[in-house]
């Protein structure tokens, strides 16, 4: 259950993210609430996960790394924007690192 949460972290974080893009500056109110409920989502979710057991560091590692590709990837339809083959490879090594902490971690 705990990497149930897990996912809802990640997916609430994501979702605050493009959300603190696509409010301009703060100055388009229905995003920044968007940001707001995100985030507190996306925390409490994290604390839950924590509560299951999955161990912080994997926690965080799994979150990071997908919230990052997700918001690099959503960002070029959404926003316009462009990643590099570099920047591409980064973020496979990125995930790598992720599922690396996750494989190597002694599970019960």
């Amino acid at each position: 259950m705990g990497y149930v949460f897990l996912a809802g972290a990640i997916v609430s974080e994501v979702i605050a993210t493009m959300s603190l893009r696509a409010s301009d500056g703060f100055s388009k109110a229905p995003f920044i609430v968007l940001v707001v409920a995100g985030y507190i989502t996306a925390f409490t979710l994290l604390g839950l996960c924590l509560g299951r057991g999955v161990p912080l560091g994997i926690a965080y590692g799994i979150w990071c790394a997908f919230g990052i590709a997700l918001v690099a990837a959503l960002s070029i339809p959404l926003f316009g924007e462009t990643l590099t083959g570099v920047q591409v490879v980064g973020l496979l090594l990125v995930i790598a690192g992720a599922a690396a902490l996750e494989l190597g971690a002694a599970h019960d």
